[in-house]
């Protein structure tokens, strides 16, 4: 897949135009966005990444429409995940409603540029060694077994009570900090001196996660397409429409307890299929003599694309059943304790 650098160009003049955009119409003024605000912005993002998906399979090929797709939902499956983090580190934060807009627009630029650089070194690094599949194989396999023993439940509990990481550290050490909010002011004046906002300090804290969230991502993308212009594309549409999903299904965060789960068994999966890439690619003189090791399975696009939506269905719809029984158990409880209580009285 050849794209002209022309291509590349508008694509990035474009990309850039939406953001800019969303913040002159939405941002700029601080508020909490509706329901329908959050809805209908959200419709809107998705549908241009699928109309840009049909556009690209019509002129490119639908091998590469369905891997930009699978990349696609891979990505926003994923981005979905580091909303619940974004939560919890609002939450730690205290960041008001009305200013949360502003975080998240920055968050997803600093995560673009992040994942802009990371795509152009790992196809850099394909480009000269076939092994790396080897390397983001295993990552993706470990961070899978990682993020399967993570648990969903009480983390917003104890959100306040988590340590700052390294990036907020260095720069409360570096720069003197207010403990107050300014409105949505970075920095702000007392005394005649200069000091940061804690909306400065949260939009480190977020861009520091975002590094770790493209560590994830960038790997998991390529096991599914070597093309660096569909990996761009499929994170720059997954990442466009995030603050909007973030107010439209914040509530529902929390109720995703399985969530971490499916995505834990989807970078699995993918990561396997980037091991077999690599075994079928293999140049690694202590494995198989250096040849190709031919019997290595390869799993086809469509059905990797099958394998994420269904993975990502079952775990919201084994979610939503547990918060359920969960919500529903709960009276009944405190019904069997009440007795309990009156007998002691």
């Amino acid at each position: 897949m050849s794209v002209d650098l022309w291509v590349w160009i508008a694509t990035a003049v474009a990309i850039v135009g939406m953001i800019l955009f969303d913040f002159f119409a939405h941002v700029r003024t601080p508020h909490a966005p509706s329901f329908r605000e959050a809805a209908t912005w959200s419709a809107i993002y998705v549908g241009l990444a699928i109309v840009f998906g049909v556009g690209l399979g019509f002129v490119w090929g639908w091998d590469h429409g369905t891997e930009y797709f699978a990349g696609y939902v891979t990505e926003k499956s994923l981005s979905v995940d580091n909303l619940f983090v974004f939560l919890i580190i609002m939450t730690k934060f205290a960041v008001p409603r009305e200013f949360q807009q502003k975080v998240l627009l920055v968050g997803v630029v600093i995560a673009l540029v992040l994942r802009t650089v990371f795509i152009l070194l790992g196809a850099a690094a394909i480009e000269q060694w076939s092994w790396v599949f080897y390397i983001f194989g295993a990552f993706l396999v470990y961070t899978g077994v990682k993020l399967a023993k993570e648990k969903h439940d009480d983390e917003l509990a104890h959100a306040g009570e988590e340590k700052d990481g390294v990036a907020v550290r260095l720069l409360k050490r570096v720069f003197p900090t207010v403990d107050e909010y300014h409105g949505d002011r970075l920095t702000t004046k007392i005394d005649g001196k200069r000091f940061i906002t804690p909306m400065l300090v949260v939009m480190v804290a977020i861009g520091a996660t975002d590094v770790l969230f493209a560590l994830d991502s960038i790997p998991a993308i390529y096991g599914l397409t070597q093309e660096p212009y569909i990996v761009f594309t499929a994170n720059a549409f997954a990442l466009l429409g995030l603050r909007q999903l973030y107010f439209l299904i914040g509530g529902l965060l929390e109720r995703l307890v399985y969530l971490n789960k499916g995505l834990a068994f989807i970078l699995a999966f993918i990561g396997l299929k980037l091991v077999f890439h690599a075994m079928r690619v293999n140049e690694l003189p202590f494995i198989n003599g250096g040849e190709h090791i031919e019997w290595a399975p390869e799993i086809p696009t469509w059905l990797s694309l099958l394998v994420i939506l269904g993975t990502l269905a079952v775990a919201t719809v084994a979610s939503l059943a547990k918060t359920r029984r969960d919500r529903d158990a709960a009276p009944a409880l405190t019904d069997e304790q009440e007795p309990a209580a009156t007998k002691e009285h």
